[in-house]
C-alpha cells in the first residue's frame, strides 16, 4: 500500500503566515516526504481566491523536482478546462524531463464558480472543453503529430519538441461524484477519488472502487496491476493519541471547512462521524488504512497541511504516518507464513 502527500495550499490572509512562507513549508514537506519514503507529492490548482494559492502547479513541481530524487510529482488536479492544451502538454512534458520521469498527471474540469467567471468560460461547456483538451494533451505527450478541428481548439500539424521521459505519463481523472468512477474506468484512465467531497460515509469507498474496476473490466483491462490505478484522498493527522490528534487537528480542520467555497460543510465532529478522514493515533489510523486496503484501495493521498496548522505539527504527523502507521499496515497485510 502506497501513501502520498497532497496540498491544496489553502491560504488565510488574516493569519500571519504569508504566501511565500506557505510555499516554503510545502516544499520542505515534500522534501521530508521523500526522506520518509512517501510515494508522491500532489499539488492542487486554484485561481483568484485564497481557497488555494498555487495557480500554476508545474512551477511548484519543477521547484520540488530540483530538491528531490525519487519522489513522484503530481497534480490533483490540473484544470484542463481553463488552458490551451498545447501549452499544457509542453509544460508537463518539461516537468517530466526536469524530474527524470516522475510526473503523475491528475486532471479535472473544475467546479469553482469564481474561477470560471475569472477565465470568462461558461461552466455549461466544461465537460466538452475538458474532454477535447484531454484528448489533445494525451496525444501530444506520446509524441504524436496531430491535427485537430474541435469546438474550442484548432491544431494543424503540431508535434512537441520536448517529450516526456515516460513513454506513457500516468493520468488520473478526479471523481467528485460517485457515478463518474465507472465512466473513468471505461476510459482506461486512473481514478482520483475525493471521498470527503463526494461520499456520505467511509464504507461507500468500496463501491467507488468496485464501480471503477467494473468499467476497466468492461474495457478489457486487468485490475490486477503492479501499479495502483486508484488513489483516494483523505484529510490526515496522526498524533500520539486520539485525544492529542483532536486537540491539534480540530481547529485547523474546522477553519479549512468553514472557509471552503461552495463545498460541503462538514466540521471535525461530522467528519469523524462519517469516517471520511484519517484522524487519530497510529493504531486508530492504521486500522482505517487496513480497512481501506480490504476495500481494494492501494494508494492513499494524505492531506496533512490544512487550516494553517503549525508546520511542526504537520511534519510530526507525516513522520508518525510513515514510521508508526505504515509498518502496522504492512504487517497486517502480509500473507500469513505457514
Amino acid at each position: 500500500m502506497k501513501i502520498s502527500l497532497f496540498s491544496v495550499q489553502d491560504h488565510y490572509p488574516n493569519h500571519p503566515r504569508t504566501v511565500a512562507q506557505l510555499y516554503a513549508q510545502v516544499i520542505a514537506e515534500a522534501e521530508l516526504a521523500e526522506r520518509l519514503n512517501y510515494d508522491a507529492f500532489f499539488s492542487a490548482e486554484h485561481h483568484f481566491h485564497s481557497y488555494g494559492v498555487v495557480p500554476n502547479p508545474p512551477l511548484l513541481l519543477a521547484a520540488i523536482a530540483q530538491r528531490t530524487q525519487r519522489l513522484r510529482l503530481g497534480t490533483a488536479i490540473s484544470i484542463l478546462t481553463f488552458h490551451n492544451p498545447l501549452t499544457l502538454a509542453e509544460t508537463y512534458a518539461m516537468v517530466d524531463v526536469l524530474s527524470n520521469g516522475r510526473l503523475m498527471l491528475g486532471v479535472g474540469s473544475g467546479y469553482l464558480v469564481h474561477e470560471f467567471a475569472g477565465y470568462n468560460i461558461n461552466g455549461a461547456e466544461k465537460r466538452e472543453r475538458f474532454d477535447e483538451n484531454l484528448a489533445i494533451v494525451r496525444k501530444l505527450l506520446t509524441g504524436e503529430r496531430i491535427s485537430h478541428e474541435g469546438s474550442y481548439t484548432q491544431v494543424t500539424d503540431v508535434q512537441l519538441n520536448v517529450l516526456p521521459v515516460q513513454k506513457q505519463v500516468p493520468t488520473f481523472i478526479a471523481a467528485l461524484r460517485p457515478e463518474t468512477s465507472y465512466h473513468i474506468g471505461r476510459q482506461g484512465l486512473g481514478l482520483l477519488g475525493i471521498p470527503y467531497a463526494s461520499l456520505d460515509k467511509f464504507e461507500q469507498i468500496e463501491g467507488l472502487i468496485r464501480d471503477y474496476r467494473k468499467g476497466r473490466s468492461e474495457l478489457g483491462l486487468s485490475n490486477d496491476t503492479a501499479e495502483p490505478n486508484e488513489i483516494m484522498c483523505l484529510h490526515t493527522h496522526v498524533a500520539e493519541t486520539d485525544r492529542e490528534c483532536e486537540r491539534i487537528a480540530r481547529d485547523p480542520f474546522d477553519l479549512y471547512v468553514t472557509t471552503r467555497l461552495y463545498a460541503r460543510k462538514c466540521n471535525y465532529d461530522e467528519v469523524m462521524g462519517t469516517g471520511l478522514a484519517l484522524f487519530g493515533s497510529p493504531e486508530t489510523v492504521a486500522q482505517k488504512m487496513i480497512a481501506l486496503a480490504k476495500m481494494g484501495v492501494r494508494h492513499v493521498m494524505t492531506m496533512q497541511n490544512f487550516g494553517a496548522m503549525a508546520p511542526e505539527a504537520v511534519q510530526r504527523s507525516m513522520q508518525l504516518m510513515a514510521t508508526e502507521v505504515m509498518p502496522r499496515v504492512q504487517r497486517a497485510l502480509e500473507p500469513a507464513v505457514m
